[in-house]
């Protein structure tokens, strides 16, 4: 149940412009979304980020999307990213079965990408300081959902150090500053 780096993907979920005014401790996620991709290239982790209805709601937060050169998003119109062909040909099935996943709504397209992940044997650790909703009630709920169904709640902080496995590398310098 320990992350493993040679297992594990990052997904960033639907945080965009248009939910910045509207969510629950949005500037908490952003920056945690942002701590965790900083974190993954560090560790050399895929870093997989959708966006749903770019036109309608924004691309991904400038706070995230400045540290992900390379990574170019996934657009999609179902809730569940797992659902879209390009997220799961770039999450490649059987190469990666543990996912570390943040966004937003945590009780819509977080929770149902969780579900669909589980069901194909993909073990989920979902990060809830990156997560959240229009409500801290469907946060929780969202929450409460993916836990029920399987999925290990975790912590930027604990997510980090746990890839990491000791302390007195370069890369333990680097994670250790971002989540300071």
């Amino acid at each position: 149940m320990k992350l493993d780096r040679d297992r594990t993907a990052l997904v960033v979920v639907d945080v965009q412009e248009a939910f910045r005014p509207v969510v629950v401790d949005f500037d908490r996620v952003a920056r945690n979304a942002a701590v965790l991709v900083q974190g993954a290239k560090v560790l050399g982790i895929p870093i997989l980020v959708t966006e749903q209805y770019p036109k309608g709601l924004g691309h991904t937060i400038p706070e995230v999307a400045r540290h992900l050169a390379g990574v170019d998003p996934i657009e999609k119109v179902c809730f569940s990213a797992a659902e879209t062909d390009e997220f799961r040909e770039r999450l490649r099935d059987g190469e990666r079965d543990q996912v570390l996943l943040s966004g937003i709504e945590s009780h819509v397209c977080v929770s149902q990408t969780a579900e669909d992940l589980l069901s194909r044997s993909i073990e989920v650790h979902v990060v809830q300081d990156a997560v959240s909703s229009r409500t801290e009630e469907n946060s929780l709920l969202g929450l409460h959902k993916m836990e029920q169904a399987g999925a290990i709640r975790t912590s930027v902080e604990t997510a980090l150090f746990e890839l990491l496995r000791a302390a007195g590398t370069p890369e333990f310098k680097e994670v250790q500053a971002l989540v300071k």
